[in-house]
């Protein structure tokens, strides 16, 4: 059976090593390597860190980074979703975007934004079953690995702000 909990420090070890997996995979960051726990805690959000359990194990989690420190944005944020590779096709992205929506909606969070990869097709279809809509693409905006990649732009407005 699957849990959704505040993700804890506890946490930490399982939550890189999942991150890790989709780094491996070259379609879900620009990034390398994950970052130490002091970077990736002042890059996320305190608030709606979330966690997957099944069988007393994380399968994924979920967290938001702001997208400005502007006050006019603070209630915007990007998603990063990930779930581990032995528990893709178990619907645990799922239980987090809508514990993370729920979540959101209720502290007054009126946008929700993911930029992904064209290449990642199960993410972006995860993403639009959960109401986010495709609003722009970023063509070559990053190169990675000698390639230039392309980012889609996804966002998911706030049913409860009456702003969608």
């Amino acid at each position: 059976m699957m849990q959704i909990r505040p993700m804890t420090a506890r946490d930490w070890e399982s939550v890189m090593r999942i991150y890790q997996e989709g780094i491996a995979t070259g379609n879900a960051t620009f990034e390398t390597s994950a970052p130490n726990g002091p970077a990736w805690n002042k890059a996320h959000m305190e608030k709606h860190r979330f966690v997957a359990e099944i069988d007393g194990k994380v399968a994924g989690w979920v967290a938001l980074t702001p997208v400005s420190s502007r006050c006019v944005y603070a209630g915007v944020a990007e998603v990063s979703v990930y779930v581990g590779t032995a528990y893709q096709g178990r619907k645990v992205g799922s239980a987090l975007l809508v514990k993370l929506i729920s979540d959101t909606e209720a502290e007054n969070i009126w946008t929700l934004q993911a930029g992904i990869f064209p290449e990642n097709v199960a993410s972006v279809a995860l993403h639009e079953k959960h109401g986010f809509r495709q609003i722009g693409y970023r063509e070559k905006v990053g190169k990675m690995n000698g390639m230039w990649r392309d980012v889609l732009l996804l966002e998911r407005r706030s049913k409860v702000t009456g702003i969608n």
